[in-house]
């Protein structure tokens, strides 16, 4: 074995070191994504399929293209879960809006089915003006949009529309809020007290309806209210109208009056008292006020023949009634108020004013609402003999 020779002397010059020996190691390209696979194409589709068209279809997409990332070690996982998370929220919500779509269908191909030989034209709901009576599909008005077939009123029908009106909201009122419903309310209660005006009269089965716009229909323009008293507990026939024109001129005078009463005392503010205090004196003001314009309307026909005994007594119970609602809005704390409260609603009765009704020739049948009222003197706590027209429904 020869020695190897001496490096030549001088700068630059040494011998090429050793070759490296064989064995294991990474290959050439280990961990570095090949141009072309740099991006999973299913990560992508996925999260745009997703999105835009057909979200089951980006679930499958979505899972694909994890598999695929995990075997070819390809860019996109995080995008690949992204797509799929969307793909999954988006196909729950396509389920729940075909299923919601898919009941509202069913629901009115079977209410068509179930009253198809109903009596009457159908008619669209805000078609239907005051005074047209109509039948609704299976006799259910609770439905938010009805089907409505106008029928002549002498026929047997399930509701008859006291107004039809655009509804004229606060700005800071929007459909189906509180405040809005209990404007629709208050505009129904009061336009059914003009449509049939002696309240007294009306059957114990007869409810107040209201269609209003909803928020949807309301972006897209809509703003009819309809009102309905609604008859579908017996079978009704004839029209419930009763108005102004229909009455004497000392009869619809009194009756605006007291239904004006009956309004302010079934609508005190909302809310507990503790809360709404400053709201509850000014409610009892305004009752205040409505009693004497029914005392003005009852001094001018208290020389009417026929009315003088029952004018005087219902005269002098306005006037109690007048200072115990005067000293109910002055009440400093709500126990004050709480008292003057009661004992303002137990200055006027029921006698007294069915006796007042039957000198004008109105209906004396107290009415069930009126009994079961717990401001009633029937019942078991006493008070006054007026509230609401009806129940509310």
């Amino acid at each position: 074995m020869s020695t190897p020779p001496s490096p030549p002397s001088g700068p630059g010059h040494s011998w090429p070191p050793p070759s490296p020996q064989p064995g294991w190691g990474p290959p050439p390209g280990y961990g570095q994504p090949h141009p072309e696979q740099a991006l999973n194409g299913f990560a992508l589709a996925s999260l745009l399929v997703g999105l835009l068209c057909l979200p089951p279809l980006g679930i499958v997409f979505g899972i694909v293209a994890l598999v695929q990332i995990a075997k070819r070690r390809q860019r996109g996982r995080a995008l690949a879960i992204v797509g799929l998370a969307v793909s999954v929220v988006m196909t729950g919500v396509m389920v729940l809006t075909v299923d919601r779509v898919a009941t509202a269908v069913r629901d009115r191909m079977g209410a068509m089915g179930e009253f198809a030989d109903v009596e009457g034209d159908l008619r669209d709901l805000d078609d239907l003006r005051a005074g047209d009576c109509f039948n609704v599909p299976g006799g259910d008005l609770l439905d938010d949009r009805p089907l409505t077939y106008k029928v002549d009123c002498a026929q047997t029908h399930h509701g008859e529309v006291t107004a039809s009106k655009l509804l004229d909201l606060d700005p800071e009122s929007v459909p189906e809020s509180a405040e809005a419903d209990r404007a629709s309310e208050d505009e129904c209660w009061k336009a059914q007290d003009a449509y049939a005006m002696d309240t007294w009269a009306l059957p114990a089965y007869a409810e107040m309806f209201y269609f209003a716009p909803s928020r949807q229909s309301w972006r897209q323009g809509d703003r009819r209210l309809v009102c309905v008293i609604g008859t579908t507990e017996e079978e009704r026939r004839g029209s419930l109208r009763q108005d102004a024109g229909s009455l004497k001129p000392e009869q619809s005078a009194f009756l605006r009056v007291a239904n004006e009463v009956e309004f302010v005392l079934g609508r005190p503010p909302e809310g507990d008292l503790e809360d709404t205090l400053p709201e509850h004196q000014a409610w009892a003001r305004t009752v205040y006020s409505a009693l004497g314009d029914e005392a003005k309307v009852l001094e001018a026909d208290k020389a009417r023949p026929g009315l003088e005994k029952a004018v005087q007594a219902q005269l002098k119970e306005i006037e109690a009634a007048r200072t115990a609602w005067q000293r109910t809005s002055q009440a400093k704390t709500v126990a004050d108020f709480d008292r003057q409260w009661e004992r303002a609603l137990g200055t006027m009765s029921v006698e007294t004013e069915k006796a007042l009704r039957g000198a004008y020739g109105l209906s004396t049948e107290v009415p069930e609402w009126l009994l079961e009222s717990p401001e009633s003197p029937e019942s078991p706590e006493g008070g006054s003999g007026r509230g609401p027209s009806s129940q509310p429904a």
